[in-house]
């Protein structure tokens, strides 16, 4: 049986196709206009890298020198002064990010769950989003002037709260809608599932929705520790600096009371602040060091970040 209609001479038209018609001439209108976009956004992409990896390279080969040993575990020196370290502004860095994150994790994520599950149509959802988005544009100073009037003023001092607080009001809206993003990606007839069996709305969060959604929850985590970890300008507001260690006992890393918390809290950023302008070159040389620490702690967070996301299957 013959093929009919357009079909019937398929077959004989493809065996008399010239192959070498079919190569790509840039003589051709729209594979030349292909040819220029795709140079012109490798190009691009390479300009927009050029800094990154000129920044990085600049690290290494300034800071990377400086690395060792004493670096991680000794005070900073003094002026003129060779040796010393940053150990104690590691210490404050975590201790600062460590009790930013214990505030804002739990509020960003119970908040997550009303915006997605519990009130996700209502009035009050609407101004907790808008204010998410605001806040995610705050500048990171008025972070640090809103801390500096609310504990600073109200302690008397400069602390580790204080910079806790500031840097968890910038985290915040980072876990928020990354949580509720996450939670909004659960299949429904998970919910349905846990529905049907008698959970109550209550089991169905704790024990469904949230488990299946902590990768995601734990992306936008790991991201907004990456952020805070990097801020300088509230802590100059809030934890200031110190040269010591936070304890006054030994070993001489964190602090014994909480007495002790409430007292200026050294940090890496501050320190790089604070040792890149001044006219010693031995310090000069441990904010360099202690630049190139900071970035590679960032760096880690954020792939730890990503392995996350692409875990949960977020992008």
């Amino acid at each position: 049986m013959k093929p009919r209609g357009h079909f019937a001479g398929v077959g004989v038209g493809v065996s008399e196709v010239d192959v070498s018609q079919l190569d790509r001439s840039l003589r051709q209108p729209r594979t030349l206009f292909s040819f220029i976009m795709t140079t012109a956004t490798t190009v691009m992409t390479l300009c927009a890298l050029l800094p990154l990896f000129s920044v990085l390279y600049l690290l290494v080969r300034r800071g990377g020198k400086e690395l060792g040993l004493a670096t991680f575990t000794d005070l900073p020196p003094a002026a003129m002064v060779e040796g010393g370290g940053f150990g104690n502004a590691i210490v404050g860095t975590v201790l600062n990010v460590g009790i930013a994150t214990l505030i804002s994790v739990p509020i960003g994520i119970l908040a997550a769950i009303f915006l997605a599950e519990l009130g996700s149509n209502s009035r009050a959802a609407g101004a907790i989003r808008f204010a998410a988005k605001v806040l995610t544009g705050l500048p990171s100073i008025l972070a640090g002037v809103f801390a500096f009037a609310a504990v600073v003023v109200t302690t008397g001092g400069f602390s580790a709260p204080a910079g806790g607080v500031a840097l968890a009001l910038l985290m915040l809206p980072t876990i928020i809608l990354t949580a509720e993003e996450a939670i909004k990606s659960v299949p429904s007839r998970m919910r349905e599932a846990a529905i049907g069996m008698g959970a109550t709305p209550a089991q169905v969060v704790t024990r469904v929705l949230v488990p299946t959604a902590m990768p995601g929850i734990l992306t936008g985590v790991m991201l907004a520790i990456a952020r805070a970890a990097g801020e300088t300008a509230p802590l100059l507001f809030t934890a200031l600096f110190s040269e010591f260690w936070l304890s006054s006992s030994s070993p001489q890393f964190l602090p014994k009371t909480v007495g002790e918390l409430m007292r200026p809290t050294p940090s890496l950023a501050v320190l790089i602040y604070n040792f890149s302008s001044s006219p010693f070159e031995n310090q000069i040389e441990l904010a360099w060091a202690a630049a190139l620490v900071l970035v590679v702690l960032v760096l880690l967070t954020n792939v730890v970040g990503q392995a996350l996301s692409r875990r949960s299957g977020l992008r």
